[in-house]
């Protein structure tokens, strides 16, 4: 039974892991997040680490280094349960049998099959194991990661910019700029969180965009997202996508369910769909948008091009509702637009059609 004294230290100790593995420069991809604090028997920190992309040391491995010897005996506290299986690295279970860990405390289990089984593990080498600690926050962590590893594909988030009526273009094409510079800027923090933008071949022809991550947002980053097209037509060998300022792939599928399977096979967890109207109305119909981010102008423009393309829906009974997780309005003065974020209302979240 540990003391309340215990618990608290474990608590902290835990929300601390959660801060390690959210450090600036943290890349978002086909590693999760980790943080690791080792805790002595007086429940004071003996040494932390996080995860700091894929290749590098795991958390765990990151505290022990820099615990040496004082490792012995203390209570490791992590955001993740230890892996279980030789990749890149080593098996962070065996790691912390060796280095003489005694308890290990850890908020999520591992939802990879490859790298589970670290809890057996190490029950099975006499170490005290408690779990579920914070594991809620633990999974908003990575909840990209863990949603595509549960259920494997990745998430997708849908952005649009629309005016108040619906449009995302007017009547004669033109579309720069429906929103503000402020949203813009959101979009590229938004970007950045995300490890593929995707669009179809449509939006290739028309904007000829670049799909990268830029503004203030360039140096923060080590890579750039990659850049995904979709569609059976070929792209323009002048392309901007084809520029070389990042990785490019072409999905030769109108399918959005093979689309993201191959892109999961990529080891790709998190897709920012910004496609025109009829590839954003294929992934809702399909039920394939997890998250929905709109940018909406406070203006009007009568006619043009829909945000959405034709979802097959004929009575109001049938419309697909959506939940508000957050309103936040962007910009100031007459550059002001609203941020809408939603999720699918049915289901309680995240969904998808299953077979």
């Amino acid at each position: 039974m540990r003391s309340e004294q215990q618990a608290g230290a474990e608590q902290r100790a835990m929300r601390r892991a959660l801060d390690l593995a959210q450090s600036p420069g943290v890349p978002l991809g086909p590693n999760p997040r980790v943080g690791c604090v080792l805790l002595d028997d007086e429940g004071q920190v003996v040494a932390e680490g996080h995860h700091r992309g894929a290749g590098t040391p795991h958390a765990e491995a990151a505290a022990l280094t820099e615990a040496g010897a004082a490792a012995a005996g203390t209570t490791a506290v992590v955001t993740l349960e230890p892996c279980n299986h030789t990749g890149r690295t080593g098996p962070c279970t065996e790691a912390l049998i060796a280095a003489g860990v005694c308890r290990v405390v850890f908020a999520q289990p591992d939802p990879n099959p490859v790298a589970a089984g670290g809890e057996r593990r190490l029950r099975d080498a006499g170490i005290e194991v408690d779990l579920g600690l914070l594991e809620r926050e633990a999974r908003a962590v990575n909840r990209a990661w863990t949603f595509a590893l549960e259920h494997r594909r990745p998430f997708v988030t849908w952005k649009l910019a629309t005016t108040l009526d619906g449009r995302s273009a007017a009547a004669d094409g033109t579309s720069r700029w429906i929103t503000s510079r402020a949203s813009r800027v959101d979009t590229h923090r938004l970007r950045s969180r995300c490890d593929v933008v995707l669009v179809g071949t449509g939006t290739i022809e028309v904007d000829d965009p670049r799909l990268t991550v830029r503004d203030e947002y360039d140096e923060a980053l080590a890579h750039q997202p990659l850049r995904a097209v979709m569609g059976l037509r070929d792209v323009a060998a002048g392309a901007t996508v084809l520029d070389g300022a990042a990785e490019t792939v072409l999905l030769r599928t109108r399918d959005p369910r093979e689309a993201l399977a191959e892109l999961h096979a990529r080891d790709r967890r998190h897709v920012f769909l910004e496609g025109g109207p009829t590839l954003a109305a294929a992934f809702l119909a399909a039920g394939l948008v997890d998250e929905v981010v709109a940018y909406v102008a406070p203006t009007f423009l009568g006619a043009g091009r829909s945000a959405v393309g034709d979802l097959g829906i004929t009575t109001i009974g049938d419309a697909l509702h959506l939940r508000v997780e957050d309103v936040t309005v962007l910009g100031s003065g007459e550059q002001t637009d609203v941020r809408l974020t939603l999720t699918p209302a049915h289901r309680g979240g995240p969904t998808e059609k299953r077979d």
